[in-house]
Parts: C-alpha cells; sequence; structure tokens
C-alpha cells in the first residue's frame, strides 16, 4: 500500500480531528475535561488507526485496525450528540461532526471491503 497520508479517508478523518480539538478548547467544552479528553481521545484515534493499519505487513491486521477506526467514528459522533444536548455545541457544528463521521465511516466500509477481499482472494 502506499503512503497513509495519501489516503482521502486519513485526510479526513485528520481534519476532523483538528476540528474537534478546536471547538473542544472553547466555552463550556473546555472546562469539561472528561468529555473533552473523552471525544478528543476517540478523534485522534480514527486517524492513527487508519495510519497503522495501512502500515501493517497483512490485509488481515489492516481491516482490524481500519473497524477500530469506524468505531472511534461512533465514539465521537455518540459523544457529539451528548454534547449538542447539554449545549456545548450548536446544531451547526453538530451537524458538520455528524457528515464528517458518516463520510469516513463510509469511506472505511469501503477500504474493508476492498482490503477483505485480498484476504479471501
Amino acid at each position: 500500500m502506499g503512503k497513509f497520508q495519501d489516503l482521502k479517508v486519513w485526510q479526513r478523518a485528520k481534519n476532523l480531528a483538528v476540528y474537534i480539538y478546536r471547538i473542544t478548547g472553547k466555552g463550556e467544552f473546555s472546562k469539561d475535561y472528561s468529555l473533552k479528553d473523552q471525544i478528543r481521545k476517540a478523534a485522534v484515534s480514527i486517524p492513527s488507526n487508519i495510519a497503522e493499519g495501512n502500515d501493517l505487513s497483512t490485509n488481515k491486521q489492516a481491516v482490524n485496525y481500519f473497524y477500530i477506526a469506524r468505531g472511534s467514528s461512533a465514539e465521537v459522533l455518540t459523544q457529539a450528540i451528548i454534547s449538542l444536548e447539554i449545549n456545548y455545541i450548536g446544531q451547526d457544528v453538530y451537524d458538520h461532526i455528524e457528515n464528517e463521521c458518516s463520510a469516513i465511516s463510509g469511506m472505511l466500509n469501503r477500504l474493508i471491503g476492498v482490503r477483505s477481499k485480498k484476504i479471501t482472494g
């Protein structure tokens, strides 16, 4: 496989992580250390697991890391829903996060499908 930095899904996930860091550093969110740390860790986990999976030697290992990244995307979305409901973020911020998580998960599903086919031949 090529460099992980060239993967569109990694680029999008990295941009989401940067966005999450920026929005959680402001307002009430910045004071809630538990939720702030949780959503940041989950957001960073997405591109990190994509990178690690892409650089592994077997497709089976790679697919496992892509599944973890997809799970982290669901975790970010769950925490964004909670953040919206407790008024830490507005609807526009939530909509952006939801759209990005959905797109990233879809891209990961396609990547998982391609790499899984290489396992089974």
